[in-house]
C-alpha cells in the first residue's frame, strides 16, 4: 500500500487537529471524523441520522468512490485530491420546513465565501449551488432531507486534480485556477466555520433568508442572475429566458421574451452566452 505522504501536495488530514479546531462546547460541530475511503459521504451521515446522530456531526473522506450529485451524478476523485465533506444539521421546529431549501444555497454562500479568501480567485455560484472558477465547475453541493427533520448537506471541492483527473471537461481545481491555497486543512476549516456562522444567523431568523442577510449574500455571488439561461426541467421540457433573481424561498426567477416570469424550484441550469 503507498503511503499517505507519498505526494507532498496531497497530505492526509489529521482528524484530531481537526477536532480540536473546530468541535467545541457550545459550537454547531459536536463530531468530526475522518475516513480513508467511502462510497458518499452523504450516505454515511444519513445513516448516521436514521441512528440518531447528533446535529453537528461532520463526515469527510480522503476518497469518495461513488459520490453522488445533483440530478444523479456520479462521481470520484483520486484519493486526497479534494474535500467530501457532509454535514448533518438539525433545524428544528422554529424553521418552517419550507425553508429548509435555503440550506444548499447556504452552504453555497460559504463554500464560495472561503474559497474566495483563502484561494484569492474568482469563485461565483451558478445557481442553485454549483462553485465556479473561470465559469468551470470547482464544487458541488447535495442537500437531503431525512423523514425525522434532518438535512445532510455535502460537499465535493477539487483542489489538486491535474487536467486529466477532472470528471468533466467543464471542471476545474484550485490548483489549475492558481488558487492561493490548495491544503485542505485550512480551506476545510473556513468552510465549515463560514457554514455554522451562516446557519446560526439563518435558524435564529427562523429561516428567513432576508431577515438574516442570506438571499443578499447570494445574490452577490451568483453568477446566473442576470445572465441568458437554458433550463432543463424535471421530465423533459425546458425553458429559456433570463435570470433575473431568487425569490424568498430560493427559487430562481426566470423572465422569457414575452416577459412571463417562471419560478424554478429545481433544474439542470445553462449559461447561455
Amino acid at each position: 500500500m503507498s503511503s499517505p505522504y507519498a505526494r507532498l501536495d496531497r497530505p492526509p488530514l489529521s482528524a484530531a487537529a481537526l477536532r480540536r479546531a473546530l468541535v467545541r462546547p457550545g459550537g454547531l460541530w459536536s463530531a468530526l471524523e475522518v475516513v480513508d475511503r467511502t462510497e458518499s459521504t452523504n450516505a454515511d451521515v444519513a445513516r448516521a441520522a436514521r441512528e440518531g446522530a447528533a446535529e453537528g456531526l461532520v463526515v469527510v473522506a480522503e476518497q469518495q468512490t461513488a459520490g453522488r450529485g445533483r440530478l444523479g451524478r456520479r462521481w470520484e476523485s483520486p484519493p486526497r485530491a479534494g474535500l467530501a465533506v457532509s454535514v448533518l444539521l438539525r433545524p428544528g421546529p422554529a424553521v418552517p420546513g419550507a425553508r429548509y431549501g435555503w440550506l444548499p444555497l447556504l452552504a453555497g454562500v460559504a463554500l464560495a465565501a472561503s474559497v474566495r479568501r483563502l484561494g484569492e480567485v474568482d469563485a461565483l455560484l451558478k445557481w442553485p449551488n454549483d462553485l465556479l472558477i473561470d465559469d468551470r465547475k470547482c464544487a458541488g453541493i447535495l442537500a437531503e432531507a431525512g423523514s425525522d427533520g434532518a438535512v445532510v448537506v455535502g460537499m465535493g471541492l477539487n483542489v489538486t486534480l491535474s487536467s486529466d483527473e477532472l470528471p468533466r471537461e467543464d471542471a476545474i481545481s484550485l490548483t489549475l485556477a492558481g488558487s492561493a491555497c490548495t491544503d485542505r486543512d485550512p480551506l476545510l476549516r473556513a468552510v465549515l466555520r463560514e457554514l455554522a456562522d451562516w446557519y446560526g444567523l439563518w435558524r435564529e431568523a427562523a429561516g428567513d433568508a432576508d431577515a438574516c442577510g442570506l438571499r443578499d449574500a447570494y445574490r452577490a455571488a451568483c453568477a446566473t442572475l442576470g445572465t441568458p439561461v437554458r433550463v432543463m426541467l424535471p421530465g423533459s421540457a425546458t425553458l429559456t429566458g433570463t435570470a433575473s433573481d431568487v425569490d424568498g424561498d430560493g427559487r430562481l426567477l426566470v423572465i422569457d421574451d414575452e416577459q412571463k416570469v417562471t419560478a424554478v424550484a429545481s433544474g439542470d441550469i445553462v449559461h447561455l452566452r
